[in-house]
Order: structure tokens, then C-alpha cells, then sequence
């Protein structure tokens, strides 16, 4: 098989030739769900790594040895990967998924499982993805910013657009038993965070094991952890990496003024219908 690795569309969202295939997402529409089945849902470089740790010691209760032998894709597969095996897999189900409302399996809009949707400053998603893009053999490198931005803006990347993705996902959010949390939140006090996880997930962690969950879970452990840092993932260029900065803010390094206040003007006409409470700086 060639590596292909084009992007194409099914059903409004961009997905890569040789690794997301349509006889499968296809097939993902009738997926029986079980109510012990908890999927996080993020749009790509919005904290989906970090979501594969937090739920894979959450529930193994904060045990590192959990996410020390087995790369996180084997823990908390993405659903919308053939080789997840997501339907032969034991309860509880674990999962991660950039899928948008339209393509998640119809039983999670029964409230069947449960939703961890985790939003993120789409600014600093750009940054991310436009640095991911040149590093990862599976994405074509980016022309150049203002290039890769104009794409971003319209929607032509992977998953597709930004806007369109949390618009979804939050206007239809009494569909699904979701809980909604931020990157930035997160970052600002990951153990509140885990903590309100927990609680939606109906998991009581005493505070040792909660201790636990949270060392294994900062940015530093899991860029040291070849379990969860993706090193051997094919690159373009071997001194970037796959998890790079994990902080928030990083679009003031790279956004020209002009940049921002299009992006701002762009939001702002978008996102008018959505009164999500974005909270995007963690000082």
C-alpha cells in the first residue's frame, strides 16, 4: 500500500487517505455504546494526549505502572481508528476521538456513556497544529503561516473547522451525558480538574491516589514518559516532538496584531451563538 496521506471529505469533515478509513467511520454510526463507555472528544492539539493519561490512571487508580508499560494509543485508543478494536474491547471502554457531533455514534446521543469534551484557545490550536503539521510525516508541512492560517480560518485541515467542531458539540450538548472542561483550566490546576472528572465519572480516588494521577499527568512526567510522549512516531524532523510546549498563550510568540485582531473578528461573528465561558489565559 502506498503511503498516501491526502486529505479527503466524508460527510463535512477532512480526514487522512491510509489512516482514517470510510468503510469504518461508516460503520461507527451503528456502534452499540454501553453505559461504562467514557470518551474524551477534542478538536486535534486541543489536549488529547494528555486526556489518553488522565483517564488511563483515573482508572487504574493513579497506578504509574499503568501508564509505564503500554503506549497510551493501546490504553485509550482514538474510536474513529480501525485497529482501536473499540467494539471487542472490555468494559469500561476508554476512548479519545476528534470526531465532530455529526459523525460520533448515534447511541452517545441517547446519553448513553459518557462525553469529556475539552475545549481549547483555538489561537494557541493553530500554533500547535501548524508545528505538528511540519513535524508528523502524516501531514503535509504548511506553505507558511499566513498560508496555513487562511486554511485554518476556512476549515481546510484535519477534522476541519475549529468553529464548526465546538459550535457542534456545545449546541447539542444536552444530547450526550458531557462534561465540559478547558485546556486552560486544566493547566491552571490540573488536580481541581481531575478531581471534577471524577466526579463525572462516578470514580472516588482518595488523595494519595489522586497525588498520583496528577504527577503522572504534568506536561514534564509525560514528555519524559515514552509511553505517552509518541517518540516513535514518524517524523519529518527528529529534534521536534510530538508533545512540544503544552502551555497556554503560545499564539502571542507567533500572531502578528493584524493576525489576532482578524482571528478575534472571525470568532467573534462565529461563536455569537454559543455562551461557552472561554477562559484562555491561566496566570
Amino acid at each position: 500500500m502506498s503511503k498516501s496521506y491526502e486529505l479527503y471529505q466524508y460527510k463535512g469533515c477532512n480526514f487522512i487517505s491510509n489512516i482514517h478509513v470510510i468503510e469504518y467511520l461508516e460503520k461507527m454510526d451503528h456502534f452499540e455504546i454501553r453505559d461504562s463507555d467514557v470518551t474524551a472528544v477534542t478538536y486535534p492539539k486541543s489536549g488529547t494526549v494528555w486526556m489518553q493519561q488522565i483517564l488511563s490512571l483515573i482508572y487504574s487508580d493513579g497506578d504509574p505502572a499503568a501508564v509505564q508499560s503500554k503506549p497510551a494509543i493501546e490504553r485509550v485508543p482514538w474510536m474513529e481508528l480501525p485497529f482501536s478494536n473499540f467494539e471487542s474491547r472490555p468494559s469500561p471502554r476508554l476512548s479519545v476521538s476528534h470526531l465532530p457531533y455529526q459523525l460520533i455514534p448515534k447511541d452517545f446521543k441517547k446519553a448513553k456513556g459518557k462525553v469529556i469534551y475539552v475545549a481549547r484557545n483555538p489561537k494557541d490550536i493553530f500554533v500547535s497544529l501548524y508545528h505538528f503539521q511540519n513535524y508528523v510525516v502524516v501531514l503535509e508541512a504548511p506553505l507558511s503561516f499566513e498560508d496555513f492560517l487562511e486554511k485554518f480560518m476556512d476549515g481546510r485541515v484535519i477534522y476541519g473547522s475549529w468553529f464548526d467542531h465546538i459550535h457542534d458539540w456545545y449546541i447539542h450538548r444536552d444530547e450526550f451525558n458531557i462534561l465540559f472542561v478547558t485546556y486552560e483550566e486544566m493547566k491552571k490546576d490540573l488536580r481541581a480538574s481531575i478531581q471534577k472528572m471524577c466526579d463525572f465519572l462516578g470514580k472516588e480516588l482518595d488523595d494519595e491516589k489522586l497525588d498520583s494521577v496528577v504527577e503522572q499527568c504534568t506536561f514534564k512526567t509525560m514528555k519524559m514518559n515514552p509511553m505517552a510522549n509518541y517518540e516513535k512516531v514518524d517524523n519529518k524532523n527528529p529534534k521536534g516532538a510530538f508533545l512540544r510546549k503544552g502551555i497556554v498563550g503560545d499564539w502571542k510568540n507567533h500572531f502578528t496584531v493584524a493576525q489576532s485582531e482578524m482571528f478575534d473578528r472571525v470568532f467573534q461573528e462565529r461563536m455569537k451563538d454559543v455562551p461557552f465561558k472561554f477562559i484562555w489565559d491561566n496566570e
